[in-house]
Parts: structure tokens; C-alpha cells; sequence
């Protein structure tokens, strides 16, 4: 009898995670902010000393998500911070890449989003009008790395992304730090939002 193939990751904390079956006890905030600080944004082309890492994305969505639904109560900002955190597993890629792999990248991003969901308290599918939102965040943020870091001319990003409000990005900048300094803003982050929602 043929042995499956090994599904699961082991992350520094010890935890075993199965990404094909994953479990919300074998999740840890910890694992995630190391995993999302050392993932780079626009598989790594962007200008700068540091990537531009996926905790440093998801840190600036959830502060456009909060400037966007300046009344939304902590759990859906707590959704907005962890919109890509199945990605400390298994990678951020590009749309393009994402529609040539096929459904099948969905479907485990889809598993594990419910899994870190309920892990932290939340539900496993978000509904539909906070998905959007979030995804109105994530749109402008990619405009601003778009336009800040990664070559895009304003019209080129506007293009795929959508001309953000001037007034939502006011004051806000794409930063590039080292991983450890961006893990532990989005941890602490993390364990803000949990107490407010407590």
C-alpha cells in the first residue's frame, strides 16, 4: 500500500499543522506573525533594503479597513489583520499565478482561513459585506505598494487597482523594517484586537 505523501507543516512552536485537514489547536499567533514577517509581497520586487512582507501588508490593510469603517467593532479588524494569514504556510502569489494553479489554491486557503478564524475566535466565513470591505483595504494597499515600492506608474496601478481616496491614505506610507520589528508590531497588534473583542 502506497504511504500518503506528508500534508503538514511543523512550525517553530512545535505544532504539527496538516494543511490539507487543518485544525484550529494547531494554530499559534506566534507562527503566523514569524511566518507572514519572512514573506515577501510581490514575490520580493520591490525597491528597498527589506521585502515588503505580508505582516507589514496586513498591518496597513487593517488600518485602512479601520479608516474605511471608522465604527467597525474589533473582531472584523481582527478579520481585516489576518485576511492573508494562511500565507504563512503557504506563500503569497500573485493573482496571476493563483488563476494559473486553479481552484485548488482556494479551496486550501479557504480551510485554513476557517481553521485560524476559529481560532481565534472568530467565524469561519466572515460575511459577505465585511469580506468586501476587506477586500476594499487590500485593493488600496496594493495600490499604494503598487505606486511606493514595486515600479508602478499612478495610472498603471489605478488600472488594476483602483484610485484609492486621497483622504484614506492621507498621512500613510509603505514601510520597510526588518522581520522582527514587523512580527512583533503584528503580534502585539494581534493581542490588542483580542482584548478589545474580550
Amino acid at each position: 500500500m502506497a504511504q500518503q505523501p506528508r500534508a503538514w507543516q511543523r512550525m517553530l512552536s512545535g505544532r504539527r499543522l496538516d494543511l490539507l485537514d487543518p485544525t484550529p489547536v494547531d494554530i499559534e499567533i506566534e507562527d503566523i506573525a514569524h511566518g507572514l514577517a519572512f514573506v515577501a509581497r510581490w514575490n520580493g520586487q520591490t525597491h528597498g533594503d527589506y521585502a515588503y512582507s505580508v505582516a507589514e501588508h496586513s498591518l496597513l490593510v487593517e488600518t485602512l479597513f479601520a479608516r474605511i469603517n471608522p465604527k467597525a467593532p474589533a473582531k472584523w479588524k481582527l478579520a481585516a489583520l489576518l485576511h492573508d494569514a494562511p500565507e504563512y504556510v503557504i506563500g503569497d502569489m500573485i493573482s496571476p499565478v493563483k488563476s494559473a494553479v486553479g481552484p485548488g489554491y482556494g479551496a486550501l486557503d479557504d480551510r485554513l482561513t476557517a481553521a485560524i478564524h476559529i481560532r481565534f475566535g472568530l467565524p469561519a466565513a466572515i460575511p459577505k459585506t465585511v469580506k468586501q470591505q476587506i477586500k476594499k483595504a487590500d485593493k488600496i494597499s496594493a495600490w499604494m505598494e503598487a505606486t511606493q515600492i514595486a515600479g508602478f506608474s499612478e495610472t498603471e496601478a489605478t488600472r488594476f487597482f483602483g484610485k484609492p481616496d486621497t483622504g484614506i491614505i492621507e498621512d500613510l506610507a509603505i514601510v520597510l523594517r526588518p522581520p522582527v520589528e514587523t512580527r512583533n508590531d503584528f503580534t502585539a497588534r494581534h493581542a490588542i484586537l483580542l482584548g478589545e473583542i474580550s
